[in-house]
């Protein structure tokens, strides 16, 4: 056992104020110094390396350690940031909004970095309660505030939390994008070499919001489709899997004029243990058992589903081809609804455009060239799509929906949960579902659709041995469709989405791209096709799954 990895560790513990990841530490330390191998193990990593931090801020598991979330990792967090504003924002005491969702720790961290930014000279505003992220991200806009925080692990797994990062003035509200996020860890990291996080200055004085920033949220967003008089024979069902949208959502469905829904009721309310879900994701496999369940009991006509800090948005309908007579539609497709809505709003307006991730359906340029708007691709991420020159509308394929970034420069679930409602509503009085306003979208914009093979990795180093040897030996062909071009962004032409990403464009006109997940141990691959049915498109993206399959594993 390395004494210097030992010497980390107890100088760690010194600075712990947490009793819990005290406990934990010391107890690998004592098993570690007496020879326990696991022990030692467990150590090195927990202290082999550091969270990085970048432009999805932090995000890993609890526990103590600098690679884990904890307090002091978060404090150190804090004064890093605390520091980079005070160098950044031209104020003596810039202003910086603190929220939390219903996660483990999530309060105490948002506290602990109220109180380091107070402590450190500037204004800190600590949200009312534990809120979805929307309401945070909002609240930066609204309170003319110079950045945001917000402490979740939106839809990660239950031992996980993270802090994301959100910043005023010419950001907009947006999260961060390079190059602030390297300027930021290094701040953080001098904190770190600095020592002692119990050190850090603290002040109790911090501000806490009052209901007003909540309620004025509430009002723009239930501004975003305010319910039409068919609305009032929708049937529907909501789960907020175990999150936090349900109490700003339920006030928001009053205030615009909706029905409330059936509920799920064992998943309705925060609960930190995620209890009867595997993977707290309402795309993972039995995530969405339970609403499936209520909506066949209820006979309800479509079901709505938000992730844990209701920043996504899933979408389920009747479908009696699958299992259980329910189908969660794919991102694409809801973002296809939503993206053809705003275009029809948008048609006319000067420099208005719709905006989706390099690897959603490039179906919404169809729908913007049909309306006469610009269209931008950008890479994965919110980040980038709300900086989208003009965007009316911007959605990625993972649930993510910006309908309302006049309000919110983020993704929203709620906000896309009432644009829904909307169309739904709008649907009922055409006598229509909105299986049937999809088969409408294929037959004015084309008939696009989409897959996703995602493979989960223990070992990070096997998505890096397949993208390079992706890189060192391109295949020639998918299946037995042959590659048209190539594209490694790594590569890209400056003033192009460039990133560890690499996309194929087939004989076919079909597309797939690989690329590794920015925020989960996974290598992502996208598949698009468009076709003069959507049998046949649908046909022509199982083909490409199952190539794609062979393919990685080959590869692996």
């Amino acid at each position: 056992m390395s004494e210097e990895l030992l010497a980390t560790a107890r100088a760690w513990l010194r600075q712990d104020p947490d009793p819990q990841t005290r406990d934990e530490l010391a107890g690998l330390i004592t098993g570690a110094a007496s020879g326990d191998e696991s022990a030692a193990a467990e150590l090195a990593d927990r202290f082999g390396t550091r969270l990085a931090f970048g432009t999805a801020g932090l995000r890993g598991a609890l526990g103590a350690g600098s690679n884990r979330m904890n307090r002091v990792l978060v404090a150190q967090a804090a004064a890093g940031f605390a520091a980079y504003l005070r160098e950044r924002v031209r104020s003596d005491r810039p202003t910086v909004v603190i929220g939390y969702d219903g996660r483990r720790n999530s309060r105490v961290f948002a506290t602990d970095s109220a109180e380091i930014f107070a402590g450190a000279g500037l204004r800190a505003i600590l949200l009312p309660r534990l809120l979805p992220t929307p309401v945070l991200a909002f609240a930066v806009r609204h309170l003319g505030a110079d950045a945001g925080v917000m402490v979740t692990a939106s839809h990660n797994p239950p031992n996980d939390n993270g802090y994301k990062v959100y910043l005023g003035g010419a950001d907009d509200g947006s999260q961060i994008v390079a190059p602030a996020d390297a300027e930021i860890a290094a701040h953080i990291q001098r904190v770190a070499d600095a020592g002692d996080a119990g050190a850090l200055p603290r002040d109790t004085g911090y501000e806490t919001a009052g209901e007003d920033v909540v309620e004025e949220y509430i009002r723009a967003t239930a501004a975003v489709a305010p319910a039409p008089a068919s609305a009032s024979g929708l049937r529907w069902v909501y789960t907020a899997m175990h999150g936090v949208g349900w109490e700003t959502f339920s006030r928001i469905l009053t205030v615009a004029g909706y029905p409330h829904p059936s509920t799920v009721r064992d998943q309705l309310h925060p609960d930190a243990t995620f209890r009867t879900v595997s993977f707290p994701n309402p795309e993972e496999p039995g995530a969405m058992d339970l609403a499936f369940a209520r909506a066949r009991q209820v006979r309800a006509d479509f079901i709505l589903a938000n992730d844990p800090d209701a920043d996504r948005l899933a979408v389920a309908i009747p479908d009696e081809s699958a299992i259980g007579g329910w189908r969660r539609l794919t991102g694409n497709e809801v973002g296809l609804l939503l993206g053809a809505r705003a275009a029809r709003a948008a048609e006319g307006t000067p420099d208005a455009s719709l905006a989706c991730s390099l690897v959603s359906s490039p179906g919404l340029g169809a729908i913007a060239a049909r309306h006469g708007l610009a269209f931008h691709e950008t890479l994965t991420g919110f980040k980038w799509i709300s900086r989208a020159p003009g965007m009316v509308f911007g959605f990625e394929e993972a649930l993510g929906y910006l309908v309302n970034p006049g309000t919110v420069r983020d993704k929203d679930g709620i906000s896309a949960a009432v644009a829904i409602l909307g169309l739904a509503a709008e649907a009922r009085e055409r006598d229509l579902t909105i299986a049937q306003l999809l088969a409408e979208l294929g037959e004015v914009y084309g008939h696009f659709a989409s897959g996703q093979v995602s493979i989960r990795v223990e070992d990070l180093s096997i998505i890096g041995t397949v993208m390079q040897s992706l890189r060192a030996t391109p295949p020639s062909t998918i299946g037995e469709v042959p590659i048209a071009s190539a594209e490694d962004l790594l590569h890209a032409p400056e003033g192009t989405p460039s990133g560890d990403v690499l996309r194929y464009r087939l004989d076919d006109g079909s597309r797939v791209i690989v690329r590794p997940s920015g925020t989960e141990p996974k290598l992502k691959v996208y598949i698009d096709a468009k076709a003069e049915s959507a049998e046949a498109a649908a046909q022509s993206v199982d083909r490409l799954e199952a190539a794609v399959r062979a393919l990685l594993e080959e590869r692996s």
